[in-house]
């Protein structure tokens, strides 16, 4: 049960022409990159986060719980946990999106993340500040449905499964 789960979330959608995934692709890693690069690595602790955060490896930057604990409700009886998923989704979500591991997984993370950034952080900000969240938004839900396409982790993981 476990294994056909587990297949069923990792198996890719291919396109009929290998082109066609190589530019469903370029966005996937386009966003991938810049979620763990720009947005993940100033606030969790990755071997490529800003030398002066002095941040070690998955520590969350001391001001993103009180940041979380603004938004009320359960997110200020939990900040340090939300706080954490938060980092992690860009952070490590990004590197899954980039490489194509997991993409499922991945974009379902990085789509709960973007919803409470638009919702939480960005909505009294104006449209113009949810746009970024919003963009990450949508790449994450076009990728929960397709998966990483024929050029990801994820489709030399399920060639290999199927073999087995």
């Amino acid at each position: 049960m476990f294994r056909t789960i587990f297949q069923k979330l990792t198996q890719p959608t291919t396109l009929i022409y290998w082109w066609q995934d190589a530019v469903v692709m370029i966005p996937r890693v386009i966003c991938g990159y810049l979620l763990t690069v720009e947005f993940g690595s100033p606030k969790f602790g990755l071997p490529w986060s800003p030398e002066d955060n002095n941040l070690n490896l998955f520590e969350v930057a001391f001001w993103f719980p009180n940041d979380v604990a603004e938004y009320g409700g359960i997110f200020a009886l939990f900040p340090a946990f939300f706080a954490w998923m938060g980092a992690f989704s860009e952070g490590i979500g990004g590197i899954l999106l980039l490489i194509g591991f997991q993409t499922r997984i991945a974009s379902f993370l990085i789509i709960c993340t973007m919803l409470v950034a638009m919702f939480m952080q960005q909505w009294q900000q104006g449209m113009w500040n949810m746009l970024p969240a919003m963009g990450f938004l949508w790449i994450g839900m076009f990728y929960l449905i397709l998966g990483s396409g024929r050029f990801g982790i994820d489709y030399l993981v399920t060639k290999k499964t199927q073999k087995s």
